[in-house]
């Protein structure tokens, strides 16, 4: 593996990283893609083409990942109140609750770090920024998305979780407990 070249290596645990998110994600019918749209609509209704633009994708992407949001009842689509042709995608209180519950960032900076000591995630951190600039892959509005109310930084260990979300069928979305 030490020769491995370091695109390999850093894709390799990417991969391993993203697999383990989604298998997280699955309990709830999310993906890597569909939090982030969750994230975006917390500050309000968007069109499908500003979430598109702000997730970094394309139309017909965000198009798939917004109907399975809502398939599942996260999201719903209304039409613009000045514009017929156009919708607006609006997350409903089942998104919310999912959102809160699913997209704890702790969870996902646990399956991150795993095996680092904090000087090397303080450097990892850092060496990734400047990957990142390079690549041109810096958030589209420079700021990171927003953590949701009672996650993130600030939070003591230990707070109480949010119960699982209910979907629209009336079943629980989420693992059982």
């Amino acid at each position: 593996m030490e020769r491995w070249p370091t695109g390999r290596m850093l894709s390799a645990v990417a991969r391993g990283i993203e697999h383990e998110w989604n298998a997280h994600l699955a309990r709830w019918d999310l993906n890597h893609a569909s939090i982030p749209v969750l994230y975006h609509l917390l500050g309000g209704p968007r069109s499908q083409r500003d979430l598109a633009r702000a997730s970094g994708v394309t139309e017909q992407t965000m198009s798939r990942v917004v109907a399975r949001l809502e398939r599942s009842g996260y999201v719903e689509r209304h039409p613009h109140p000045d514009d017929a042709r156009r919708h607006e995608v609006v997350m409903t209180e089942a998104g919310r609750r999912v959102l809160a519950e699913a997209g704890d960032p702790r969870i996902a900076e646990e399956m991150s770090i795993r095996g680092l000591n904090g000087e090397q995630v303080a450097q990892l951190r850092d060496l990734l920024a400047v990957m990142l600039r390079a690549h041109g892959e810096a958030p589209v509005d420079g700021a990171p998305v927003p953590y949701p109310a009672g996650h993130g930084h600030g939070v003591a260990p230990g707070a109480v979780a949010a119960e699982p979300a209910e979907r629209p069928d009336g079943e629980r979305a989420g693992p059982s407990r």
